[in-house]
C-alpha cells in the first residue's frame, strides 16, 4: 500500500495530459518512473506494441476524455464494470485503468529484464475492451474521506489492544520511508486535481502504513491465534477501505469533469 499503483500514474498523469494541462514528454516521464519503459498492446489501429505517448494521442483520437483506476481485489472488483474476461485479467494484475468516453481499458503485465545486478522493469499495457458502465463500490471523496477516518480510528484501537502495530525497527523503516515520500506526495495525483482529493489520497497512504507495519511487524503481542484472527479481522475492512479511497482519489477528475466542475 505505500507504493502507488502503476494504474494511478497513468490515470493521473494522462488526465493531466488529456486535459492540456502537462506536455506529452511530462506526463509520460511522470507516468514510467522508475520503470525502464512502458508499451501498450492491442490498441485498436496499431498491429503491435506501442510507446506511451502514441498511445496516449491514439486514445483521445479514439474518443477517450478521462481515464479512470480499478484496483480489484478477490471478491472486491473495485472500480471495474466488466466483462468477465476484463475483470479476470484486471483482478490478476490487482490493477486497471478504464477508459471515460470510449469502451477500453488497460491492464499492466510487469517483466525483469536484464542480466544479474542490472535488471530492470519494463511494463506491458494490455488494452482490452471494457463494458461501458458505471464502476463497482467506488465511493465520493466526501464519503472516502469519512470511511478512512472511522477505519483508522477503529483500526488503530484494536491494533494497539493487540500491540501489534507500535514499534521496533521494522515499524521504525516504514514510518521513515513514508515521512521521506511525504514531500512528493502531493505529486503524485498531477496537476489539475481537487485539493481534497490530494488530501483524501494522502490519508489513504497513512493507513495503508499502518496496514504495512501491522502485517510487517510480526505478531507482536497477538500470540494466540484468536488474537492473530482479531488483528486480520480488524485489517481487513480497513485495507478495503483505503482501497476505496485510493480509486477515489484518482477517479476525480473524471468525476468532477462529469458533474459539469471543469
Amino acid at each position: 500500500m505505500l507504493s502507488e499503483p502503476r494504474s494511478g500514474q497513468l490515470a493521473a498523469w494522462g488526465n493531466a495530459l488529456l486535459a492540456g494541462l502537462v506536455s506529452p514528454d511530462d506526463a509520460v516521464l511522470a507516468i514510467v518512473g522508475d520503470d525502464a519503459v512502458h508499451r501498450v498492446e492491442g490498441l485498436p489501429g496499431e498491429s503491435g506494441p506501442v510507446g506511451l505517448t502514441l498511445a496516449l494521442g491514439r486514445l483521445r483520437a479514439l474518443g477517450v476524455t478521462g481515464l479512470r483506476v480499478a484496483l480489484p481485489a478477490p471478491g472486491h472488483p473495485l472500480g471495474l464494470s466488466g466483462p468477465p474476461a476484463f475483470n479476470a485479467r484486471a483482478l490478476d494484475a490487482e490493477e486497471a485503468v478504464v477508459c471515460h468516453g470510449s469502451a477500453l481499458g488497460l491492464v499492466p503485465e510487469v517483466y525483469e529484464a536484464g542480466p544479474d545486478g542490472d535488471v530492470h522493469v519494463e511494463v506491458v499495457w494490455h488494452c482490452l475492451a471494457v463494458r461501458e458502465a458505471p464502476p463497482a463500490d467506488v465511493p465520493s471523496l466526501g464519503e472516502a474521506e469519512r470511511e478512512l477516518a472511522e477505519a483508522l480510528r477503529d483500526a488503530t484501537e484494536v491494533l494497539s489492544r493487540l500491540d501489534v502495530a507500535g514499534s521496533g525497527p521494522v515499524a521504525e523503516a516504514a514510518v521513515d520511508a513514508y515521512r521521506a515520500r511525504a514531500e512528493r506526495g502531493r505529486e503524485v495525483l498531477a496537476p489539475g486535481y481537487p485539493p481534497r482529493a490530494v488530501r483524501v489520497l494522502e490519508l489513504a497512504q497513512r493507513v495503508g502504513l499502518l496496514i504495512s507495519v501491522a502485517y510487517e511487524n510480526g505478531h507482536g503481542g497477538a500470540v494466540s491465534a484468536s488474537e492473530m484472527a482479531a488483528r486480520a479481522e480488524a485489517l481487513r475492512p480497513v485495507e478495503r477501505t483505503a482501497r476505496r479511497a485510493q480509486v477515489a482519489a484518482y477517479n476525480a477528475f473524471v468525476e468532477e469533469r462529469e458533474r459539469g466542475v471543469r
